[in-house]
């Protein structure tokens, strides 16, 4: 297995020590500690609440995140969308991979592959990617209203790497 240097710029501030790539102030934490973290939140209130909690959060950012990087790169449309998917990938969530994008009628469908989660869950035959999920509904709409577009979009996991049978996972979007 090879490996390599990030792909992206990181910076970090000689005064603050606050490390950035591209327009946004990053952190840096090892794996294991975030997905612990994670997993102990899950224990106290149930992955539902949680996952409900981690989509509302999720979405918020992606939408934040799209703007401010569309306007950092002079980026709009899909070139947006695929530069989150690829953002996302290089920070080790996992390689996430667009295999259908409709911006206009408000439709997507990812593939993930690697995902952090599962390497720290394993098979527990459920679904253990669902911090992503208000990632990419939050992502198509900020990208849709910057395009003019009115359509508004939820996503959904339908399939994990956690899951008996299955060796990817995957997320659709689809119109509210």
């Amino acid at each position: 297995m090879g490996v390599h240097a990030p792909e992206m710029p990181i910076d970090v501030n000689d005064e603050t020590g606050v490390w950035t790539t591209d327009a946004l102030p990053m952190l840096y934490v090892p794996r294991h500690f975030f997905v612990n973290n994670h997993m102990g939140i899950e224990e106290e209130i149930g992955a539902d609440r949680y996952a409900d909690i981690l989509y509302k959060a999720g979405y918020k950012s992606a939408h934040y995140w799209c703007e401010k990087e569309a306007a950092e790169h002079g980026l709009s449309g899909a070139d947006v969308w695929h530069h989150y998917l690829k953002r996302l990938s290089q920070r080790g969530w996992g390689f996430f991979i667009t295999e259908e994008l409709d911006l206009e009628a408000g439709t997507a469908k990812v593939r993930l592959e690697n995902s952090a989660f599962v390497y720290q869950y394993g098979k527990v035959n459920r679904k253990v990617d669902y911090m992503f999920t208000g990632w990419f509904a939050g992502a198509l709409d900020q990208i849709a209203e910057n395009l003019g577009y009115e359509v508004r979009t939820k996503a959904e996991q339908t399939q994990c790497a956690a899951e008996d049978g299955c060796d990817v996972g995957y997320f659709e979007v689809t119109p509210l």
